[in-house]
């Protein structure tokens, strides 16, 4: 999920220059890589308790922490350890739909009221629209008690239960005349799979991508499991002064809009393998990139269908950020492919801890 579990935004693009100069200046930091100074600087400037990326360039991978993933006990995150990814979720989600385009059994043009009658009042409402955020559906994510994380932590949701949340609001805009951000799409695009294939959302994302890829920490939890598998970093979010281990909740609050669990090497893997043409045929993988002008909070910035397109320094960055209550994380693919997956553990953070992580990410996927 984003904006309403994460908080705030990143912040422009043009700040990177500054943020990685202020992060390798100090002299504590003169004999720091790039990427380990924006990482201390997430952690000792914003308080964020750690941060961890993993970056695959080729067969060489290479893990850099920053922090502690535990307050408790002072451990280090986990080398490769389970996470909440938040909406990195809806890139598997737009993955499989494409596969479904592909295979004939949907069309990206169509309405959504062919699969899912009488579900949305709006029957303009495309399958294309739902995937690039230009539905004009409400955020359901607006209308939760964010400020009350406790009265979420067992409280669970079935899907319809989130779309009926939304359909309480007036659209945002017509189908197709802008775009703005919202989760409901992704819970809507989850439906229609399992209309489709008579499925649950996790059981085809198991069949089409866990299991052809060998991701074998990466799942879409099911309604009461609430457990965070082990080894994982705590996730942390900021109650009454403190912080409070969020790493356990039922993430079915968030579903096909950001419930999934994975760990970076996963994420790493998968976004490699989608960019690749591993997943989806060149003709699917092609409308996943046919971006709009999206607001991200980042000049430049695109979305397409589950993918996001953001300008480093070195050129452009192809992933998704994820954020959900205790993690927030920015994965995906830089120029000349090398795989990124930045993570740290708090959410909601601090709100210069977005345009760290992006300059973070920058260091991972340029330096």
């Amino acid at each position: 999920m984003r904006k309403s579990l994460r908080g705030k935004r990143i912040v422009a693009v043009g700040t990177l220059v500054a943020l990685l100069a202020a992060t390798t200046a100090a002299p504590a930091l003169a004999t720091t890589s790039p990427l380990q100074g924006a990482l201390d600087t997430v952690t000792a400037q914003d308080g964020v308790p750690g941060a961890e990326a993993v970056v695959q360039d080729g067969a060489r991978t290479r893990v850099t922490r920053s922090g502690t993933g535990d307050v408790a006990t002072g451990k280090p995150f986990p080398r490769n350890g389970s996470f909440r990814a938040g909406s990195v979720t809806k890139s598997f989600v737009a993955t499989v739909v494409l596969q479904l385009v592909g295979e004939g059994r949907v069309k990206l043009d169509a309405p959504v009221e062919r699969y899912l009658p009488g579900l949305l009042p709006d029957r303009r409402i495309t399958v294309r629209q739902l995937l690039q955020h230009t539905s004009g559906l409400y955020n359901y994510t607006d209308d939760l008690a964010l400020s009350d994380p406790e009265s979420l932590r067992h409280r669970g949701a079935e899907p319809a239960e989130l779309v009926a949340m939304a359909l309480k609001h007036p659209a945002l805009f017509p189908p197709g005349t802008s775009w703005s951000y919202s989760n409901t799409n992704y819970i809507v695009a989850g439906m229609l799979v399992s209309q489709v294939t008579g499925r649950s959302l996790g059981d085809e994302i198991a069949r089409r991508i866990t299991r052809p890829l060998g991701l074998r920490d990466t799942y879409l939890p099911r309604r009461g499991d609430e457990k965070l598998p082990d080894p994982h970093a705590v996730g942390y979010v900021p109650l009454g002064g403190k912080l409070v281990d969020f790493s356990d909740y039922d993430a079915t609050i968030a579903g096909a809009a950001g419930g999934l669990v994975s760990t970076p090497a996963d994420l790493d893997r998968f976004y490699g393998a989608l960019l690749a043409e591993r997943l989806l045929r060149p003709a699917e993988l092609a409308e996943m990139k046919r971006t709009v002008p999206a607001d991200l909070g980042v000049p430049g910035a695109r979305y397409g269908l589950g993918l996001g397109s953001i300008p480093l320094s070195c050129g452009e960055f192809w992933g998704h950020e994820g954020g959900i209550l205790g993690f927030t994380n920015l994965a995906g693919v830089g120029p000349g492919g090398r795989r990124v997956t930045v993570v740290l553990n708090e959410n909601p953070s601090p709100a210069e801890t977005s345009g760290h992580l992006l300059a973070a990410t920058d260091a991972a996927a340029c330096s």
